[in-house]
């Protein structure tokens, strides 16, 4: 798999999304889940739309997965403090 630079802003915005989907995960009021579902419908918009993308033309599905793999890796925002 070939290696890729992400920015730092795309890599803060998918370690956002995993833990807000961490965090629904876990939930059990509604009002919180809904708050959560919107963030990560924001994110999930910031991610998609990053102008990142446009730099690896070809090659975008795997720089996505890459992404990914990455951000999962580092797990919850709580770990890497």
């Amino acid at each position: 798999m070939p290696s890729f630079e992400f920015p730092d802003d795309l890599l803060q915005a998918q370690r956002a999304w995993y833990d807000a989907y961490r965090q629904l995960a876990r939930e059990g009021n509604p009002s919180q889940t809904t708050v959560l579902r919107r963030t990560l419908q924001r994110l999930s918009v910031r991610i998609a739309t990053h102008q990142y993308w446009a730099t690896v033309p070809g090659e975008a599905p795997a720089a996505r997965m890459a992404l990914k793999q990455q951000t999962w890796e580092s797990g919850p925002a709580e770990a890497r403090r």
